[in-house]
């Protein structure tokens, strides 16, 4: 069987992105730098083939994927199993409000605890492991469904994660030490299930506009 391409690109960037606030399964939209970054990788992208565009249905990712799509007259496909991780009752807050109000939940995140639980808030939040699971099993299965073809996955940072640590066999356990960046292209193959990793982190697609401005 022919391997699958996949290029899985990180939407760009919101309001919420830029101030730190966590936003899992809410549903934040692009704000005007990352209306910008989609149209760049837009256009990045524009000679290269592709049989198929998805994305999370959560808007930041669909505007992220419509941009792609648009020039292209290709219909976007929309995968709920693409979203981000549900970070329950975080969900909305700063990252030093959390650490306020919640400051044992915060401590077991960020030492990596992958089963640890939050509280819920409007949503019931995910283990990391849960959601890891989550994220690599849609990645692969849309892989396994286009054998030979290649396709644009546009999600979210933390899918980014995932995909990166199962590609190359690293523990859930490890901090991220690796960079996950808006509207960043990053290349993987599927084949026989497994994830491998082709490339990582491209923006220099970003970088001429942002140049362009300082003239």
């Amino acid at each position: 069987m022919s391997p699958t391409n996949i290029i899985l690109i990180r939407h760009g960037e919101t309001a919420w992105n830029a101030e730190r606030r966590l936003q899992g399964h809410i549903d934040i939209a692009l704000n005007d730098e990352g209306l910008r970054q989609a149209g760049a990788l837009a256009e990045a992208l524009d000679g290269e083939h592709l049989d198929l565009i998805v994305s999370s249905d959560l808007q930041r990712a669909a505007q992220t994927a419509d941009a792609l799509a648009r020039n292209r007259a290709m219909p976007v496909q929309r995968d709920p199993l693409l979203r981000e991780r549900c970070f329950g009752g975080f969900e909305g807050l700063l990252y030093a409000e959390i650490e306020q109000r919640f400051p044992l939940e915060f401590a077991a995140w960020q030492a990596r605890e992958i089963d640890a639980t939050m509280p819920s808030g409007a949503r019931v939040a995910e283990t990391f492991r849960q959601f890891y699971q989550r994220a690599v099993a849609a990645i692969v299965a849309w892989g396994r469904a286009h054998p030979g073809r290649t396709l644009a996955l546009v999600a979210h940072g933390g899918v980014l994660e995932c995909a990166y640590r199962a590609a190359l066999g690293l523990s859930l356990e490890t901090p991220r030490d690796f960079p996950v960046l808006n509207a960043s292209i990053n290349r993987f193959r599927v084949l026989d299930g497994k994830l491998s990793l082709v490339s990582w982190g491209e923006v220099g697609h970003l970088q001429p506009r942002v140049l362009d401005e300082l003239n």
